[in-house]
């Protein structure tokens, strides 16, 4: 037996060949056993080596405190930004270039990777496409790749033998996901021995991912259709009826243009038997009573995930079937929106202090006044009503209760919301249909990646030939 392949042998690599001194060199110095016994490094194709990312990128950090915004300012790349392997352009933050502290290399470069270092998207990354060459990087880390193909360890990073098993491992140690850049370079990356095969495992890639992406953007195009579809069903029907040929008259007042002439308009307050405010009590993780806060609020429902409790509530501030409400304070374009309370008091569920609870008198139906105040054009009005504070807005229940309303007796309001109800659930049946589609073609995307950029699947000039072909 050779000396190599007892020097294999002995690293656990079995009958791998050592063509080199060099690699021979490499094989005397492993990965830490904390790798080399995970399941990836023990099946690391022929030829391929185990790297640290440092020895083969530099690592930089981002902006700690970035400067002053400024329209027609450079572009800043945020954690935000940031979604698993691209970056999201339409919400970009422009800050003042003057202001840039020039000695930390605040500008990117076309194929340099931004890695997300803290929050909930620790670990994340994207490598920088040339239209964004000169944005700069916020509380973030950027790896300039030197020593091998910048795209495929762009590809590497989204994989789950690095994402899961090691990024993710090692930015939960702390209470708050982190991650910084000596963590970030130990990462261990599987290389694929010649640029040239790694280069051919990213165009192949790079084909594949985008004809996903093209198949992705398309479905969330025709939920956005649905969605649009939906809301101009909601704003006809709760201002015209859904009976055929009734005669309308003009209204023109705040944002009620016209309705049938047997409907009325009216003020919210005059609908409503009693307008009530939330507990301020801090809440825990558990208790009696669970308490309903403005994240809760969901397209006109209440989503029952993610809650608090308090033990003691007053009795009246349990909420009854029927109760509406809507969030009095939130961010400029989320404040206002509402939602029906659809269980029983005997669930003893209560709600918070930016919440206002509204209960219909006999004059109006809950699930009807729900979608008056959920439509677009209701909000639009609402919110100017809002009182404007630093990041936030203020719509207190006397503005909010004095908004005009459309009021269709009684029978009729039943029979505009039976007729929405039936409406919705079958648009969000198909949006759900597309939605799991969806998932189903980003897990394809992630899987993909991952069987490439391990050798389990393996790219060769006919694959690219195929690829090529369906482009």
């Amino acid at each position: 037996m050779s000396s190599g392949e007892m020097t294999a042998r002995f690293l656990g690599l079995g009958g791998h060949q050592i063509e080199d001194a060099a690699q021979v060199e490499r094989l005397k110095n492993p990965p830490p056993k904390k790798c080399a016994r995970a399941p990836w490094a023990e099946t690391l194709p022929y030829g391929w080596k185990l790297c640290r990312l440092k020895s083969i990128a530099n690592i930089r950090y981002g902006l700690g405190q970035p400067p002053p915004e400024l329209s027609s300012g450079v572009a800043m790349i945020r954690a935000t930004d940031v979604d698993a392997g691209r970056i999201r352009t339409t919400d970009l933050l422009r800050v003042d270039p003057d202001l840039l502290p020039q000695g930390r290399n605040p500008y990117l470069k076309a194929a340099e990777i931004i890695v997300v270092r803290s929050g909930a998207y620790t670990g994340d990354s994207a490598i920088i496409p040339t239209e964004l060459e000169g944005a700069v990087a916020g509380y973030d880390m950027v790896a300039t790749v030197t020593r091998a193909s910048p795209h495929f360890v762009a590809y590497a990073l989204l994989s789950q033998y690095v994402l899961q098993d090691q990024i993710h491992l090692l930015s939960l140690r702390a209470a708050q996901p982190h991650l910084n850049a000596e963590e970030l370079g130990s990462i261990i990356l599987m290389l694929p021995p010649s640029l040239r095969e790694q280069e051919r495992i990213v165009t192949y890639l790079d084909a594949i991912c985008s004809a996903i992406d093209a198949a992705v953007a398309a479905k969330r195009h025709q939920i956005q259709a649905l969605n649009s579809l939906r809301e101009s069903l909601v704003e006809g029907v709760i201002t015209r009826g859904v009976r055929t040929g009734a005669k309308t008259r003009p209204v023109n007042e705040e944002w009620i243009r016209e309705i049938p002439a047997h409907w009325e308009v009216c003020r919210i307050k005059r609908i409503v038997s009693r307008v009530d405010y939330g507990i301020s009590k801090s809440t825990e993780p558990d208790g009696r009573h669970p308490v309903l806060k403005m994240g809760h609020i969901q397209h006109g429902e209440i989503d029952f995930r993610h809650l608090d409790f308090v033990d003691e509530v007053t009795s009246d501030l349990l909420l009854e079937t029927g109760d509406l409400l809507y969030n009095r304070t939130n961010s400029p374009d989320q404040v206002g929106k509402a939602a029906v309370f659809r269980r029983g008091r005997t669930d003893e569920v209560t709600f918070a202090s930016y919440l206002v609870r509204l209960r219909t008198n006999h004059l109006a139906n809950p699930y009807f006044l729900n979608y008056v105040v959920n439509c677009s054009r209701f909000l639009s009005f609402a919110r100017r009503l809002a009182i404007p504070s630093v990041q936030q807005s203020n719509l207190n229940s006397t503005r909010y209760c004095r908004i005009l309303i459309p009021k269709p007796p009684i029978k009729e309001q039943r029979e505009i919301a039976a007729y929405l109800d039936d409406r919705m659930e079958e648009t969000t049946r198909v949006i759900t249909a597309i939605e799991s589609q969806i998932i189903t073609l980003n897990e394809y995307r992630k899987s993909l990646i991952h069987e490439c950029v391990t050798g389990q699947r393996r790219i060769s000039e006919e694959d690219l030939k195929r690829v090529r072909a369906h482009g």
